[in-house]
């Protein structure tokens, strides 16, 4: 059976400290997320997010702990099975999958059916990894237009229904799951037949991100729409994703919206402790400090470490960019340090930068 909450009445609600700020919280009274057999505890999800959750960065957020499941970055099916034909090196997005702790979610894309169970059978069975994803979700032009796949494939949910049942039966008994949008548009939602579909194809758990496919990361997550996704599933958990930023959020998630689990995604890029302070707020129990400047940038050049061991220095430089502007965003001097921190090429350059322009209050 899926996960559920209830609230406390309001006798039990905790007040916390949240931000400077005095904030009444109905702390839910949590059941233990379940995808097929796995057991999410807590029923916090790191969203996939492709460019950024890769081994250095899940290694972060299971630093401070708080997820139940994390999550790779999305990982080009075709793209996987061309690779393996040409004896090649598995994609980088597979990068430490192997080895790291479980329990780990890799989500796979593409339209084709085959080429998802084949990928699909050998993450389960080679990879062991715990919960195979299919995205129905994305919404770049590379993936929709280009490749007819992710929330493209939302036009046509039968399409959806045919590919979750060949990974089902590809990756038995590993759990398969769907993340998905409400519709292609405001004026083509169509989640509920979607949901319905997932369910009776044999999807152990359905991911809702609460915007259309066409309002890509525009305006507000719809959470009255996904709490409406519920009644339409009869044996799988919800589990609810979109603009999730504070820990207050979270619980409201689950206390206000009729909700199994959460996802959180942008947010955790620039506060990958955010987990560990929601577990903490639906436990009722004080809510962990954020980080110090000085542990914060402490924290940015690990993370940098951990990138140039698998990619080198030079490369290493390059891709942390975009993580660097990440660890900076809201702080005073964000704007100076992401400017030049966009400009480094090698190592010594990126450690420079950090020095002198890490904002420091």
């Amino acid at each position: 059976m899926p996960g559920g909450v209830t609230a406390l009445p309001a006798s039990s609600r905790r007040s916390e400290t949240l931000g400077g700020g005095s904030t009444d919280l109905v702390v839910p009274v949590l059941k233990p997320l379940k995808i097929g057999d796995l057991v999410v505890d807590p029923p916090i999800l790191q969203a996939p997010m492709a460019g950024y959750t890769n081994f250095a960065f899940r290694q972060i957020v299971r630093q401070f702990g708080g997820t139940g499941l994390l999550a790779t970055e999305m990982v080009n099916a075709r793209g996987f099975v061309w690779l393996d034909e040409q004896e090649a090196t598995h994609p980088d997005r597979l990068w430490g999958v192997a080895e790291e702790p479980r329990p780990l979610a890799v989500q796979i894309w593409d339209n084709d059916p085959e080429t998802l169970a084949k990928v699909g059978a050998r993450l389960a069975q080679e990879y062991k990894v715990s919960v195979v994803d299919i995205n129905f979700g994305c919404p770049v032009r590379q993936v929709t237009q280009r490749a007819k796949s992710g929330s493209y494939l939302l036009r046509t949910p039968d399409r959806m229904g045919q590919i979750i049942e060949r990974v089902v039966a590809a990756c038995h008994p590993t759990p398969v799951t769907a993340k998905t949008r409400l519709g292609c548009s405001r004026d083509k939602i169509n989640i509920g037949e979607v949901a319905e579909i997932v369910e009776q194809a044999g999807a152990a758990a359905l991911t809702v991100h609460g915007r259309t496919a066409a309002d890509m990361f525009r305006g507000e997550a719809s959470w009255d729409l996904i709490s409406q996704i519920k009644p339409r599933l009869k044996r799988i958990p919800l589990i609810g994703n979109g603009d999730l930023s504070t820990p207050q959020q979270v619980v409201e998630a689950f206390t206000r919206w009729n909700v199994d689990g959460v996802m959180i995604a942008r947010a955790c890029l620039n506060k990958p402790w955010l987990f560990r302070q929601a577990a903490a707020a639906l436990r009722g129990e004080p809510i962990p400090p954020d980080p110090t400047l000085e542990e914060e940038r402490s924290l940015l050049l690990h993370h940098f470490d951990l990138v140039c061991q698998r990619f080198g220095e030079e490369r290493g430089a390059v891709l942390m960019r975009k993580y660097a502007c990440c660890y900076a965003q809201g702080r005073q001097g964000a704007r100076d340090f992401r400017k030049q921190v966009v400009e480094i090429k090698t190592s010594a350059e990126f450690y420079d930068v950090v020095r002198r322009t890490f904002p420091k209050a």
